[in-house]
């Protein structure tokens, strides 16, 4: 099997770097500030936000009744705001319902509490088929759902961006919230996987 590294850039990431050595070049930016850019969205403004909103939610139910009344007020309150992350609604998996999110017209994605988006998130393929076939889709992820489980499509536009709210995994009763992070991944967040089972924590 090949390694990551045999692969050409695509026509996107070539445009990207072209633009970013050109602003250099130019003195427009240095390139410290698009390290400190970077490593923001990567590090600090990421994934482990989300993970933290959904682990409050699964351990306090009133953070949890905020969250779902108004996402963007309880994200504001644990300091969580900012690019993309206005307008931010969360919604809760059930027994009864799975939540998938997508933007059919563009990218659009809560930057704050989700980190940088992946890049088949973006893609032409995702954007219409978790629509037409979200269960496909899913099963593609390797979230196999009953047939008794309804699928509920969300489309994030510039005035709405969701945030899934996974099912708690069986098995952590009396967890930390900073254990339960662990088990909330970038994709549960947006619905395509659900949170990772007890025993995938390394110890």
């Amino acid at each position: 099997m090949s390694s990551d590294h045999s692969h050409l850039p695509s026509e996107t990431e070539l445009r990207a770097k072209a633009l970013e050595s050109l602003l250099v070049e130019k003195g427009l930016v240095k390139p410290e500030a698009l390290d400190a850019i970077i490593e923001t969205y990567q590090d600090k403004v990421g994934p482990q936000n989300g993970a933290h909103l959904v682990a409050l939610a699964w351990t306090d139910a009133d953070f949890r009744r905020r969250l779902l009344a108004d996402a963007s007020e309880a994200a504001a309150e644990m300091g969580y705001f900012g690019r993309q992350g206005e307008h931010l609604k969360a919604v809760e998996n059930t027994p009864e319902v799975h939540n998938l999110v997508v933007c059919t017209l563009c990218s659009c994605y809560p930057w704050t509490v989700l980190g940088l988006p992946p890049v088949w998130y973006k893609s032409a393929p995702y954007r219409s088929r978790a629509v037409s076939e979200p269960r496909a889709v899913l099963a593609e992820f390797g979230t196999e759902l009953p047939g008794e489980v309804g699928i509920r499509v969300w489309d994030s536009t510039s005035e709405m961006r969701y945030l899934v709210v996974p099912m708690r995994p069986v098995g952590t009763e009396g967890w930390s919230v900073e254990r339960l992070q662990g088990l909330v991944t970038r994709n549960a967040m947006i619905g395509v996987e659900q949170a990772l089972p007890p025993e995938r924590l390394a110890p």
